[in-house]
């Protein structure tokens, strides 16, 4: 009896424990899950960073908005380019983490028409343009104060508003051709735009 209430004690800590990471912002999600919920046809690897093929892949909703340093964007009016969306927040570490990440492979694949747009969510503005000055990111971020663009921005199970940084790439007809809910590294970065941009509009 005692070793079936210590079990049962093992069970309970255990699942409270995986409660409260699953709660935790500023994290990833587990490698090698599919992640997201929902029927996504999301197909992840090993390393975190799901893709969909072509013909499988859901639009945003509306993404659009101010931006930190006072325009506005609307993503919808970058179709016919690769768009890399980051989800950060200036609170996040591992979103300093990967900042200088993103800042290289955005100069470089600029002239390649590849243009990154950041959702700062649920962040304070000041220190969000404290946090793209100080890593001299080069694109719009859209603030996203509440979270609400995040949560709303996008179709159901495709990202985990608990995930950030996370990061999606847009084909050129504006789908969402892949997925990490996870800080990347340059490798990872690139590895999920490449595929996309050796692919033509419309279908190769």
């Amino acid at each position: 009896m005692s070793h079936s209430r210590a079990h049962r004690g093992i069970l309970l800590t255990a699942g409270a424990l995986a409660a409260a990471l699953a709660l935790t912002a500023c994290s990833g999600s587990p490698k090698g899950t599919s992640g997201g919920g929902g029927n996504t046809n999301f197909v992840t690897d090993v390393d975190g960073i799901a893709t969909l093929p072509e013909g499988k892949r859901p639009a945003p909703n509306e993404l659009a908005g101010e931006t930190l340093d006072g325009g506005r964007i609307d993503v919808a009016d970058l179709k016919g380019k690769v768009v890399v969306l980051n989800l950060w927040g200036e609170w996040c570490t591992p979103c300093r983490a990967e900042a200088p990440h993103f800042v290289k492979v955005a100069n470089e694949l600029k002239p390649e028409g590849v243009e990154f747009v950041g959702i700062n969510t649920r962040s304070n503005k000041g220190k969000s343009i404290k946090f793209e000055n100080d890593f001299g990111v080069p694109y719009p971020s859209i603030y996203d104060r509440y979270g609400k663009l995040v949560l709303n921005g996008f179709p159901k199970g495709t990202v985990q508003p608990q995930s950030i940084p996370s990061t999606l790439v847009l084909d050129r007809d504006g789908k969402i051709a892949a997925r990490a809910l996870k800080a990347v590294s340059e490798k990872e970065l690139r590895s999920m735009i490449a595929p996309v941009l050796a692919e033509k509009a419309g279908g190769q």
